[in-house]
């Protein structure tokens, strides 16, 4: 089945909501996974991407719920990292992609184990790499990248960040995914120093509904994202009862993506992860400003 590459879809000029979904680790999960993949098809998102282990241990159940998300006629990113595997590896990864007609990758380094001081292959030290072994393989593919609007962990300044993600793009990435972020100031000013420093390509603001407390000190583990004092007071006020949080994480969410599309955002991600009922309340709490856009966007195209 064709679908849409998602550097086309970007380029649209329309509102978009993407959502994020993860594989299972065992082959025993796989249908169960599946099935809460398909019942986040059917609310027809603008595309679904597939996260993938460290070192390829789920790379098998990636590809399989990429080609269930394909099959249901949404265009699939499939995550791909290039952190601890080898050359063969990653080709033959990047092989089993194009064999499987999935024309659009999401190309990270991915986190280093914690027992492991550089894992891997010297040859893929940076998502760099892995972008131009993915440009030489597959010519074809639309390649995506990953950036961090409080800055990469690593690095070692704002600036450096921002050098670095630069030679991503001119490498080949075609759009920019975010990291997580509860401060929609931080995302703006953001955009700003990108484009200042001459980074023009799409940038998909990432949103995480975060609907638990120990979700919440997760991904500040993981991102080391600014939490700000609004979103720690819900916290501290729901964070023990799970139905009130997993509410007040939804509508946090919610007014994120309105105050985003209100100030000119078009392109929205969600890591709805593998949670139909999450990612279904936020389209829901967004319906009608969906269709409020469809409808411009349906004047728009008439005129032309």
């Amino acid at each position: 089945m064709k679908t849409m590459k998602i550097i086309d879809i970007l380029n649209q000029d329309r509102v978009t909501i993407s959502m994020e979904v993860f594989p299972p680790k065992t082959d025993a999960a796989f249908e169960s996974v599946a099935e809460a993949v398909r019942e986040i098809t059917r609310l027809a998102p603008s595309y679904i991407s597939c996260t993938y282990g460290a070192g390829g241990g789920t790379s098998a159940h990636t590809l399989g719920i990429s080609r269930e998300i394909k099959e249901a006629g949404i265009p699939a990113l499939s995550h791909l990292t290039c952190i601890s595997s080898n050359r063969a590896t990653i080709e033959g990864q990047i092989h089993a992609l194009k064999e499987a007609g999935i024309e659009n990758i999401l190309a990270l380094r991915g986190d280093i184990p914690r027992d492991m001081e550089f894992p891997g292959d010297a040859s893929f030290v940076h998502a760099t790499d892995l972008i131009q072994a993915i440009r030489e393989i597959y010519p074809e593919a639309c390649i995506g990248g990953a950036c961090y609007p409080e800055k990469h962990p690593e690095a070692a300044s704002k600036d450096e960040d921002i050098r670095m993600l630069k030679a991503k793009v001119d490498a080949g990435c075609q759009f920019l995914t975010t990291q997580m972020f509860f401060d929609n100031s931080v995302f703006y000013n953001y955009l700003y120093r990108l484009r200042e420093a001459g980074v023009l390509v799409p940038v998909t603001a990432g949103i995480m509904p975060v609907t638990s407390r120990v979700m919440m000190q997760r991904s500040v583990e993981l991102s080391g994202c600014i939490i700000p004092p609004r979103f720690k007071a819900m916290v501290d006020m729901f964070g023990d009862d799970p139905a009130a949080m997993k509410q007040a994480g939804i509508i946090y969410a919610s007014e994120q993506i309105i105050d985003l599309i209100a100030n000119g955002i078009k392109h929205i991600h969600v890591y709805t992860m593998n949670k139909p009922g999450v990612a279904r309340a936020i389209l829901e709490n967004l319906g009608t400003i969906f269709k409020r856009e469809a409808a411009k966007e349906s004047v728009h195209d008439e005129g032309h």
